[in-house]
């Protein structure tokens, strides 16, 4: 009997110390004073996230207005300490005022598995600097005017298309919006006029478009291993390894680059931007060596983020506009008088002429940002919040709800309301710390202006040729897919399609 009751004596001794460990972080945020939900041993905060009740997004909403009154919540995940900042000071500070204190974006770079997570967004800082100052130049004002004639061959592709529907037809809406945006990516990036609206699904590029962005159980449970427990992804990462996408960027990447040279070859595009950083590799400093895997994963992150958030924004004004007849007539009144000016083309010196259209973008971003939330990791060895008596250590997970800064009331009033004139309104209280669809600060999307091309041209290519409207099957609101990080409709967007006569 001795034996027994020392072996349970010893069972029990190990189950109280592990869960004396589970639980050893949990007093962290309450002796900071700062507030949050009860954590769970084992699991943190994160229970409902990893059985999928919820996604990362819902639940950091959640909290956001569960708090009303707070700058910030403490939450944990798993036992690791995570601080939601809420309060628009504090972020304009994390991201722009103090941002060397925050220049990791606390995404994991795992080279070995995943090599095309050595990109622009996921690269840790010391090599992010070098590699951002040399790629930025790709997205100057004069650069995207040399692409824009690339961009306004693809917005003619769809236009065509457009044509050649049946009137009053109903649509997917969101399969139109994609083509033509990897229609675009694809000229201005790789060179290749592929006219994706015309040609079948087998094209490589949709396919890989699709895969990048599929909504299944193993992309989700790869992104939350490797976001919430990388310690674990290390480990079993090789599971989760695709390598369809990391041949399929550095194929191409590597043939485009040999063709070129072959051939004397110059075009003004992001693969020769990349040839450039190559054939001068002293430029780039020494912590950056820019190898072949290195070039794929910035081609890989150009084509992701180029044309996955300018779809949905496109989809998403489009939504908004067919349930928005006034708003809709009106902006259709602005973009034919702009292409009256011009003799029926839209210049490059256009965007910025077309102020509601300016605001009708800033509106469906801010309703509907495709980027959710951003992620940042403290990296001096303590930081005191400005205006608190908040202090935290290096590695302090940061996270910052845009979504629910986009829709508190107190920022912006009736959030739901679909309302362009408040960014036309003078004194409102949209600033760097309530407004980041392209998050703020020297880690921006670099991509951004080139983003507004894509949509403006393939907005204003819409509401020259069609009308937008509801139907039967329209969703509303649209219900969002298991993403974390991204907008995503889990259903599709559709909606009538009426032509317009131009006579």
């Amino acid at each position: 009997m001795s034996g027994i009751f020392e072996t349970l004596c010893g069972l029990t001794i190990i189950i109280l110390l592990l869960y004396y460990y589970l639980i050893s972080t949990f007093y962290y945020w309450k002796v900071r004073g700062v507030k949050g939900p009860r954590p769970i041993p084992l699991f943190g905060n994160l229970m409902d996230i990893l059985f999928d009740k919820t996604n990362l997004s819902d639940y950091l909403v959640h909290l956001y207005n569960s708090y009303k009154d707070e700058s910030y919540v403490g939450i944990f995940f798993g036992s690791r300490p995570i601080l939601l900042i809420k309060d628009p000071q504090l972020i304009k500070d994390i991201l722009i005022k103090d941002f060397s204190c925050f220049p990791q974006r606390g995404t994991t770079v795992t080279k070995k598995i995943d090599p095309l997570t050595e990109n622009l967004i996921f690269i840790e800082a010391l090599r992010w600097k070098p590699l951002r100052n040399k790629l930025t130049p790709a997205f100057s004002s004069a650069k995207l005017k040399e692409m824009f004639p690339l961009i306004i061959i693809c917005s003619d592709h769809l236009e065509q298309y457009i044509n050649n529907l049946p009137n009053n037809v109903i649509l997917n809406v969101g399969e139109l919006t994609t083509k033509y945006t990897i229609d675009i990516v694809g000229n201005c990036a790789f060179g290749i006029e592929m006219n994706a609206l015309k040609i079948n699904e087998e094209n490589e590029f949709i396919k890989m478009g699709k895969d990048i962005f599929s909504i299944n159980i193993m992309p989700i449970l790869k992104y939350r291993l490797q976001t919430h427990f990388p310690e674990i992804y290390n480990h079993l990462g090789f599971l989760f390894r695709n390598t369809r996408q990391n041949s399929f960027f550095s194929d191409i990447v590597k043939q485009t680059m040999e063709y070129r040279i072959k051939n004397n070859i110059v075009r003004h595009d992001f693969i020769n931007i990349l040839m450039e950083m190559k054939s001068n590799p002293e430029k780039l400093g020494e912590e950056i060596e820019l190898t072949d895997s290195l070039c794929a994963a910035q081609a890989f992150v150009f084509f992701a983020a180029g044309f996955e958030t300018s779809s949905s924004t496109i989809l998403y004004i489009l939504y908004e506009l067919a349930q928005n007849h006034k708003i809709q007539d009106k902006l259709r009144k602005e973009i034919n008088e702009e292409y009256e000016k011009h003799n029926g083309i839209l210049k490059f010196e256009s965007i910025r002429t077309l102020k509601y259209l300016q605001a009708v973008i800033k509106e469906t971003l801010r309703k509907h940002p495709p980027i959710t939330n951003l992620s940042r990791d403290c990296m001096v060895p303590s930081y005191t919040f400005r205006g608190t008596n908040l202090t935290v250590q290096k590695h302090q997970r940061i996270f910052i709800s845009i979504i629910g800064l986009h829709h508190d009331p107190n920022i912006y009033p009736n959030p739901d309301v679909f309302d362009p004139e408040r960014f036309l309104t003078e004194n409102n209280t949209i600033n760097d710390g309530t407004y980041l669809p392209f998050g703020r600060g020297p880690r921006n999307c670099i991509g951004e202006k080139f983003a507004e091309l894509q949509v403006i041209s393939g907005v204003a290519t819409f509401l020259r040729n069609c009308k937008v409207d509801v139907c039967e099957k329209t969703e509303i609101p649209f219900k969002s897919s298991r993403s974390d990080f991204l907008l995503i409709s889990k259903n599709g967007i559709y909606l009538k399609i009426s032509k317009i006569n131009k006579e």
